[in-house]
């Protein structure tokens, strides 16, 4: 019980191949590209760990898992469950940050809901991802863009010259230039400086609306929106905003948001506190003094949430992360940040 054993592997380009790999040790395979050491480790020791782990689960819960093919391997002796720790960042998502990655920040809430004065509601009241908790000027997100509409848009020209809007999805012909130039609401030859307050204001800010009465090639289904809430929405914080990065950062400004000075919530959840701090002021300590002030509690209702969070934080520190915040973006950490904070979650 002491070795895993792998007898006879032959997945992808290994050959027949037998060893032993001590427990409870530091194992570091080694080799020239192509030798079999992702073959070995991850589609034959992790695939099968993993598929021997789904096989544990009701054939209900079965169907929803993913499905793992046996490795091409004899057979594999004395296999514990294997947990596979890459380097990879996890998903891009400006709403993710340290503490909601590994599930500390659902803690804190649900301790601020039971021990916070004064009270303000239950565990997602506190969430700067759901509606009662965020700041609705910057939507959760701690910053705000300021996009210049004349970096977007040419005012001396018309919908039907080109490159009136400096966007490549909104070029000419294109279906996001479609919603302007087919919505019937606007004379493609006239110059957009010429538009009446009435007009401009439709082209720019026009919230979505269903068109009265749209020209017969309107798309039956579609709605128009102006020009600014449509960056807004489906660019600027998007991941095609992501990949036209290098565009954006020429017409838009990012900044902190005013509102709530970067810590997401609004001001009813900033209002909540357990001696004299609140939910966003831990989220931006260091760890260490995150979990000193969790120590620090006495109320007897936070008895287990101390125990579970104290826990929590203390694996940060054991992976050498006490410099970061619980606030911090997850798509600012580097790889092998992000590989650290998998391991303590």
């Amino acid at each position: 019980m002491e070795t895993i054993n792998i007898v006879n592997a032959f997945e992808n380009n290994l050959k027949n191949v037998s060893l032993r790999i001590p427990k409870k040790q530091i194992t570091v395979f080694t080799g020239v590209s192509g030798s079999g050491k992702s073959s070995l480790c991850l589609d034959t020791i992790a695939a099968e760990s993993r598929r021997e782990l789904n096989e544990t689960f009701p054939s209900f819960v079965q169907q929803f898992l993913p499905k793992y093919g046996r490795p091409n391997v004899g057979r594999i002796e004395n296999l514990p469950v294997t947990i596979v720790i890459d380097q990879k960042k996890p998903a891009p998502n400006t709403r993710s940050t340290v503490g909601t990655y590994t599930d500390i920040y659902s803690l804190l809430r649900l301790l601020f809901s039971r021990v916070g004065h004064p009270f303000i509601g239950y565990s997602d009241s506190f969430s700067f991802n759901h509606p009662s908790g965020k700041c609705l000027r910057c939507d959760g997100l701690g910053e705000v863009h300021d996009l210049d509409i004349h970096k977007l848009v040419d005012f001396s020209k018309s919908l039907n010259d080109e490159d009136t809007i400096h966007f490549p999805t909104f070029g000419k012909g294109l279906w996001r230039w479609k919603r302007y130039a087919w919505s019937g609401l606007f004379d493609l030859d006239k110059k957009i400086k010429d538009y009446s307050k009435e007009e401009l204001d439709l082209f720019l800010y026009s919230p979505q609306i269903r068109l009265k009465n749209p020209p017969s090639y309107w798309p039956k289904s579609a709605k128009y929106e102006g020009i600014f809430p449509r960056m807004y929405r489906s660019i600027i914080t998007t991941k095609e905003g992501k990949r036209f990065q290098h565009i954006l950062d020429k017409m838009v400004s990012t900044f902190e948001c005013p509102e709530c000075l970067g810590s997401r919530v609004n001001e009813k959840v900033r209002s909540c506190c357990i001696n004299g701090k609140n939910i966003a002021e831990i989220t931006m300590m260091p760890i260490p003094d995150a979990m000193e002030f969790v120590k620090s509690i006495t109320d007897p209702l936070a008895v287990d949430m101390k125990r579970e969070l104290t826990k929590r934080l203390g694996a940060l520190l054991e992976m050498g992360l006490g410099y970061l915040s619980l606030s911090r973006g997850t798509s600012t950490l580097s790889g092998g940040e992000a590989q650290r904070i998998k391991i303590a979650k």
